[in-house]
């Protein structure tokens, strides 16, 4: 009974929240739709990912059965013996909800599992507000499309790190993207993230540094404040973070000796990739696009080669549209999602040698660089579109006015 309260409350407060951001930026009625079919569509990921897990195992149900055998508490048991980073961290989130009041596993993977829909639904919001044009593929329009993505709602839809991870950046890049209003939110979404994943969290605000000093969004003296306060805290974060890496410095050597051995590690089993005797480039290439059909081992294997299919083929678009003013002026939510990725991605390419683990950790990113293509297509479709339209000899008569670029709390009619 306990449980069905709770899920009732926690659908209810969803389905609020989504009337109530929608309301907030001004978006459209059919997209403040499109989230609650998408809260509909994660809620029956989160049943689906609970048989999954339940039919073939995994370490979600380590988190909340507590029988993750690399954590062993020694003396007397309660909640606080289990604060600290990683494992430890998602143990002592599922420690009352679990061990205290005594909830089922499932809603254990319908509260994470919430907790993805909401960092899925921050980048919805952010993507609708400051996108000036869609695109399509087959007359189907990439936006919302990318967000039906299964990969996307799957590893966010259970109790694990995923979910935190997920969450934790989208919601930081959300208060970036309003860093004058929610800069406080930022510090406790940084807070979530690295005490889930310290290695991310590291990189998610020495990226926040980077994409302030290059902003054009922000004013001067909002960047020099939020640029060395971000410095600071990657700097201090750096002697924990190297101390959870087992590593002495930040340095090729160091990383690569880190990465040659992590893929020794990963790359067994049935779904095992042999990196280490890969080229760079290949080894790219196979985090970013695999698995694809070939690999496809069941059906969470299938259906993210469709989605790989689709980053490969948005990633033909880069090179066309790429120009300096479509960087200048990219959102800052997307040029911190971007320079987060791109190391992590030069990471996990070198050291991760197994699918599975492959689709869990891109899983973080990867919707970061599907909208930066998607970005640059949006961005010179408009450009192209202005120009068409100042060309136009019958403009005046026809008393067009042209509309900005969308920014603020705009919302740009796709």
């Amino acid at each position: 009974m306990l449980d069905i309260i709770i899920l009732g409350v926690i659908v209810t407060a969803l389905v609020r929240t989504n009337d109530g951001i929608s309301n907030a930026y001004g978006l459209p009625k059919k997209y403040s739709q499109h989230l609650h079919y998408l809260l509909i569509y994660h809620l029956c990921f989160s049943v689906f990912f609970t048989w999954y897990i339940l039919q073939f195992g995994g370490d979600s149900q380590g988190y909340w059965r507590f029988t993750m055998q690399q954590v062993l508490i020694r003396g007397d048991v309660f909640w606080w013996r289990y604060f600290g980073t990683s494992t430890t961290f998602v143990l002592w989130m599922t420690y009352i909800p679990s061990q205290i009041i005594g909830l089922s596993y499932l809603t254990g993977n319908l509260i994470f599992g919430a907790l993805g829909f909401i960092g899925i639904r921050y980048v919805f919001i952010m993507t609708a507000v400051n996108f000036p044009q869609n695109h399509a593929i087959m007359n189907i329009r990439l936006f919302p499309l990318v967000f039906y993505f299964p990969n996307l709602h799957f590893w966010t839809a259970g109790v694990g790190k995923d979910s935190i991870a997920f969450w934790g950046i989208a919601w930081f890049l959300f208060a970036l993207q309003s860093y004058n209003t929610k800069w406080w939110q930022g510090l406790v979404a940084l807070f979530f993230v690295y005490m889930t994943r310290p290695h991310m969290g590291q990189a998610l605000i020495a990226s926040a540094s980077v994409a302030i000093l290059f902003s054009t969004e922000i004013r001067r003296e909002y960047k020099y404040i939020l640029g060395v306060v971000t410095f600071g805290v990657s700097i201090y974060l750096s002697d924990s973070t190297l101390e959870f890496l087992k590593l002495e410095e930040f340095s090729i050597v160091e990383m690569e000796t880190l990465a040659n051995k992590t893929a020794g590690l990963l790359a067994s089993g049935k779904s095992g990739i042999d990196v280490s005797s890969n080229s760079f480039p290949l080894r790219i290439f196979t985090y970013m696009f695999r698995p694809l059909f070939i690999d496809a081992h069941n059906t969470m294997a299938f259906l993210s080669s469709c989605e790989n299919a689709v980053y490969l083929y948005l990633s033909f678009y880069i090179y066309r549209n790429w120009s300096p003013e479509a960087l200048r002026d990219m959102p800052v939510f997307l040029k911190a999602g971007m320079v987060v990725f791109i190391p992590t991605l030069l990471a996990f390419a070198n050291s991760l040698g197994n699918l599975g683990a492959i689709m869990r950790m891109k899983n973080m990113t990867m919707i970061y660089f599907l909208l930066f293509c998607f970005w640059l297509i949006s961005y010179q479709k408009e450009r192209r579109l202005r120009k068409t339209l100042l060309r136009c000899k019958t403009l005046k008569s026809m008393h067009i006015k042209l509309s900005p670029l969308p920014k603020g709390n705009e919302v740009h009619q796709y």
